[in-house]
């Protein structure tokens, strides 16, 4: 008998050491107050999107919840209206698979919106199900969907500095390896799955570095956020029936709640002084280094041109004036009013002058300080 209490009790000890140092999240406790600022959480309609939208409603921010499924989306608003007491909480619909969604999403809130002060990424994929496409889906949803929004709100994030991106990675960028002949390749079978996600995270990280190269002296800084292992319905999604009454118990125990997954993309989003971190790689509330191939600038550009072409997007288009954007009216936001070209596939990734742009010309990162680090969540 005492040999079994022995043993659990150091079952119980191993489990709290495991807990309180791998599991449990640093708290956020950047910015008390957002009142009269605009945020939009992609995904948000459950999981850490939720608790991350949830956190800035009770700070009292505008918050748009830009999700896939209208019923969802909606009903998660009307959850976050009551839960924080927070009116400016409104759903707009954002389908990042589809290129037109988009930007039919950028049209909407830039005729509807005059601010935006954060824009958080954190919609995602970990498989393509049953869906096949004629593109990488995951590379589509986790990374081209991101970068084109991005763009297109480029000019308000501009007019509303000092603001934010933040876009949600993951440790699984550490085991990605971008292949840039096979980018856009539509993705078959579990494996290739694993490898397609691993590289979209990887690009995450690679698109925050170079959004801050690209954005220095603007005023809107970029962060990669890990937001940790997190007890998600993106982890039970593609997990066979049968299985997941087994895992979910093991998942409750050694998972993080999703109001634990939020907190590090809240740090990123509202933490004051980060500022000179920009484009760095944070977890846990700090910031962490991140293996030589999520600190290539010359991939980090590849990316760049690449994703471009992958986007759709034209030469100068990210450059526009917001003036031609102010909303018109807050209660008729428009339509896209006109069709945009096709959707490019990797085919389309042919060379061309504003690609081949000598490297030296663009806007060097400047080296931040060793000695600087983040306050403590």
């Amino acid at each position: 008998m005492e040999a079994l209490l022995l043993g659990v009790g150091l079952l119980l000890g191993a489990y709290v050491l495991v807990y309180y140092n791998l599991v449990k999240a640093p708290p956020c406790r950047g910015l008390a107050s957002l009142r009269g600022r605009t945020a939009v959480v992609t995904g948000a309609n459950s999981g850490i999107g939720k608790m991350t939208a949830l956190e800035l409603a009770r700070r009292g921010a505008r918050v748009v919840l830009a999700c896939r499924s209208r019923e969802r989306g909606e009903a998660a608003a009307f959850d976050l209206r009551q839960e924080s007491g927070n009116n400016e909480v409104i759903f707009m619909a954002l389908d990042l698979a589809s290129l037109a969604s988009v930007r039919a999403f950028a049209t909407a809130f830039l005729s509807s919106e005059p601010r935006l002060d954060i824009l958080i990424h954190n919609a995602g994929i970990s498989s393509c199900g049953r869906t096949r496409e004629p593109f990488n889906l995951l590379l589509r949803v986790n990374h081209i969907g991101p970068f084109l929004l991005t763009h297109l709100l480029l000019p308000r994030l501009k007019t509303s500095a000092p603001s934010r991106v933040v876009v949600v990675s993951s440790a699984a960028h550490r085991r990605g390896r971008l292949d840039f002949t096979r980018l856009d390749h539509p993705v078959v079978g579990w494996r290739q799955e694993l490898r397609a996600y691993a590289n979209s995270k990887l690009a995450n990280v690679l698109f925050a570095r170079e959004l801050a190269t690209q954005l220095e002296g603007t005023g809107v800084t970029c962060y990669a956020a890990h937001p940790g292992p997190v007890n998600s319905e993106l982890f039970l999604r593609h997990v066979p029936g049968w299985l997941r009454p087994l895992l979910r118990p093991l998942a409750w125990l050694v998972l993080r709640a999703p109001r634990g997954g939020a907190q590090t993309p809240l740090y990123c989003a509202l933490q004051e002084g980060i500022e000179p971190l920009s484009g760095r790689y944070f977890a846990n509330c700090h910031v962490e280094e991140v293996p030589p191939a999520a600190k290539d600038d010359r991939a980090a550009h590849r990316l760049w041109e690449a994703s471009r072409k992958l986007a759709g997007l034209g030469p100068g288009e990210d450059a526009e004036s917001d003036e031609d954007s102010q909303p018109e009216d807050p209660g008729t936001p428009s339509s896209p009013s006109s069709p945009h070209p096709e959707e490019p596939t990797v085919s389309e990734l042919y060379p061309s002058p504003q690609s081949s742009t000598d490297r030296s010309t663009v806007t060097r990162r400047i080296p931040v300080k060793a000695e600087l680090e983040p306050q403590a969540c």
